[in-house]
C-alpha cells in the first residue's frame, strides 16, 4: 500500500497577496488592530487633557479677574484726574456729578460743562469697562460767589459680574485715595493694595 502524499494548496491567484506573511516579509495587521491602536491612545490622552484644562482654566479665569481689577483702578485714577481738570475749567460747578458730563465727543465741537471731553466718550456713555460699572455722584455743595458749586463727589467702580470679572468694588473721592469694598461692593474700608 502506497501512502499518498498530500498535494499543495494551488497558489493564490497573480497579483492577490498571500494570506500569511511568508519568510522576511513583516506581518499585516488588519483595520481594526490600527482601530484599536488609535482609541487605545485617546482613552489614555482624554484624561491627561481634562487634567490639563482643569488646572488651567481657574488660573486663566484668575488671570483675567486681576487684569480687569487693574484696569478699574487705573480707570478710577483717570476719573478723579478729570474730575480735578473738570473743577478747574468750571469752578462755577466745581466738580462733574456724572461721566457723561465728564466724556463727550471731540468731533461735536469745543468742550462744555456737560460734555467737558476729559474721558473716554466709550466709558462715558456707557459707564463701563472690562468687566466693571463706574458711577459717579455729587457730594455737598457750597455757595461761592453766588454759584452753587459742589465740592465733593463719590466715586464707584463694581463688578459686573462678582467672581468673574473681578472680586472686588473700588471707591475714591475728591481726595482721590482708593478704597476697596473685597466682597465686590460700595463698603470700601479697606486701601487697595
Amino acid at each position: 500500500m502506497t501512502e499518498d502524499s498530500p498535494t499543495p494548496p494551488p497558489p493564490p491567484p497573480a497579483g492577490t497577496p498571500p494570506p500569511y506573511p511568508t519568510a522576511g516579509q513583516p506581518k499585516r495587521h488588519s483595520a481594526w488592530f490600527w482601530i484599536a491602536i488609535i482609541g487605545g491612545c485617546f482613552v489614555l490622552l482624554i484624561p491627561v487633557l481634562l487634567i490639563i484644562a482643569a488646572l488651567a482654566i481657574p488660573q486663566m479665569l484668575k488671570a483675567r479677574k486681576t487684569a480687569d481689577e487693574t484696569s478699574a483702578i487705573q480707570t478710577m485714577r483717570a476719573i478723579a484726574s478729570a474730575e480735578l481738570s473738570y473743577n478747574v475749567a468750571y469752578p462755577e460747578n466745581g466738580y462733574a456729578c456724572s461721566l457723561a458730563a465728564l466724556g463727550g465727543n471731540p468731533s461735536s465741537g469745543a468742550p462744555t460743562d456737560q460734555a467737558a471731553q476729559l474721558i473716554d466718550p466709550t466709558l462715558a456713555a456707557s459707564s463701563q469697562k472690562s468687566g466693571y460699572t463706574f458711577t459717579v455722584t455729587c457730594g455737598a455743595k457750597a455757595n461761592i460767589s453766588g454759584h452753587d458749586v459742589y465740592t465733593s463727589y463719590q466715586l464707584a467702580a463694581i463688578p459686573q459680574t462678582v467672581g468673574k470679572t473681578g472680586d472686588r468694588g473700588f471707591c475714591s473721592d475728591e481726595s482721590g485715595t482708593i478704597k476697596c469694598d473685597p466682597t465686590g461692593s460700595t463698603n470700601c474700608i479697606q486701601p487697595i493694595q
